[in-house]
């Protein structure tokens, strides 16, 4: 059986995300999605929330499972008995870093290999960041996350959508 793992934080997860976890679930016979608890950051939404919302945005896609986990990405792969890890590349600035996490992967476990997708270029400008800036400031987010995220989002920064021109 083909496992892997697409680990991320997900606060939130984006349209760019669900690019990745679709096109990886088609790769596999099963897909862990893994929502990194970091305790030296403070995410907008809790782990739990997190796994909720994948849950519910990926509902339709009967080989993901959803899990939230803390440490290292390759541990939790090895956990899962994954043999990749999912990694989604937007522009040439994440592959320095994400080349670097997979060689530094490899050394910590070389039956595990990196498996990297490109965003699809519609997606390519997205990421969990800007989101969460446009949402702060009233912006519409309906293009960048699922609905399930929306109203999240402006709920928790007290803001409605700002439909002005």
């Amino acid at each position: 059986m083909r496992i892997a793992v697409y680990p991320g934080s997900f606060d939130p997860v984006t349209f760019g995300h669900l690019d990745v976890i679709r096109r990886s679930a088609r790769l596999v016979d099963e897909l862990v999605v893994g929502v990194l608890h970091n305790s030296a950051k403070t995410p907008l939404f809790s782990a739990e929330e997190r796994v909720n919302i994948l849950e519910e945005v990926t509902k339709d896609i009967p080989n993901v499972r959803i899990e939230s986990f803390s440490g290292l990405s390759v541990e939790f792969a090895r956990k899962c008995g994954a043999q990749f890890i999912v990694r989604g590349l937007r522009a040439i600035t994440d592959f320095d870093y994400e080349l670097q996490m997979a060689q530094t992967n490899s050394v910590l476990n070389p039956d595990i290999d990196t498996i990297f997708l490109t965003t699809s270029l519609q997606y390519a400008y997205l990421s969990s960041s800007t989101v969460k800036e446009l949402a702060a400031y009233g912006g519409d987010v309906s293009k960048s996350v699922p609905p399930a995220v929306v109203d999240r989002l402006y709920s928790r920064f007290g803001k409605a959508m700002n439909n002005e021109k």
